[in-house]
């Protein structure tokens, strides 16, 4: 008697190769990837009292705060911008970078209770927070577009220029580089927790190792040791192109920005190979 042949809709099988992010396998949950989107939103300010309007208010207060204690007090040029829209544009890159490199690095560690009952491709959790984000990065884009065609209404000699175009690719490098290091980040810290502190604090000095406060021109020359680590920060070429590409001003070299693409590159496959290493065995080390 012939055995009827089982017929499955998905079959689980190990990975057959590390490096792969298996990106096929996350389209066909794109059910589950816009439900964790929608709930990244809904939860983010979820029980406040301004709600959304943080998205607003929170980098408004920022460069406020900027421009008071590094514009005013510390007296920092800004490459002859205006205070509000330098700080502005640099706390945009950052705080887009920083989201999904906060989001992504908690992948293993605050969805463990749910990747030990059901199989998904764990790779929706870092994508579903970068693309959450990015619907507060262009609400913040928004409010940076309405100052800059303010101080173009005032006369303000601002430079716009074609590397504009460049700003998906710098919003793909941003979001790139946060889910790369933010997975490597969380493959760390799934067996070695006290790391989470470290990371958080080389995070922070990242942000001053960036021109967020300062123009990468500033520099002096006899601190060309300093500017040489800062021009090696991947983030510098993408934070000083972005400045460039809307005012004419600061510093932008294709051969930098190239060299940050080729780092993005490198981070989100070396960020792939750990991640897929780490979630064979994650649930008994957690």
């Amino acid at each position: 008697m012939e055995v009827e042949k089982e017929h499955w809709d998905i079959e689980i099988k190990p990975r057959g190769c590390n490096f792969s992010l298996n990106l096929k396998e996350v389209w066909q949950y794109r059910d589950l990837l816009q439900m964790y989107i929608k709930r990244d939103i809904v939860t983010m300010y979820k029980q406040t009292v301004l709600g959304p309007l943080w998205f607003i208010i929170q980098p408004l207060f920022t460069t406020v705060m900027y421009m008071f204690v590094f514009g005013g007090i510390a007296n920092i040029p800004t490459d002859g911008l205006p205070q509000m829209l330098f700080y502005l544009a640099g706390i945009l890159c950052w705080s887009y970078f920083g989201d999904c490199l906060g989001r992504a690095s908690g992948t293993f560690s605050q969805n463990a209770g749910v990747f030990s009952k059901v199989y998904f491709p764990r790779l929706v959790v870092p994508i579903s927070a970068i693309t959450s984000n990015l619907i507060r990065l262009v609400i913040q884009l928004a409010i940076f577009l309405i100052v800059y065609f303010y101080y173009i209404y005032n006369g303000e000699n601002l430079q716009p220029n074609s590397t504009l175009f460049l700003l998906p690719l710098l919003i793909l490098m941003l979001a790139g580089l946060g889910m790369g290091f933010g997975i490597i980040i969380s493959s760390l810290t799934t067996k070695y927790r006290d790391l989470a502190i470290l990371f958080g604090f080389i995070t922070q000095l990242w942000m001053y190792a960036t021109p967020i406060i300062y123009p990468l021109s500033a520099i002096p020359p006899k601190y060309s040791g300093v500017k040489w680590i800062i021009e090696l920060n991947p983030l510098t070429s993408i934070v000083e192109t972005f400045k460039y590409s809307f005012t004419g001003a600061g510093t932008f070299s294709w051969f930098s920005l190239a060299y940050s693409f080729i780092f993005t590159i490198v981070v989100v496959v070396i960020g792939s190979w750990m991640f897929n290493k780490i979630e064979r065995k994650f649930v008994d080390v957690v």
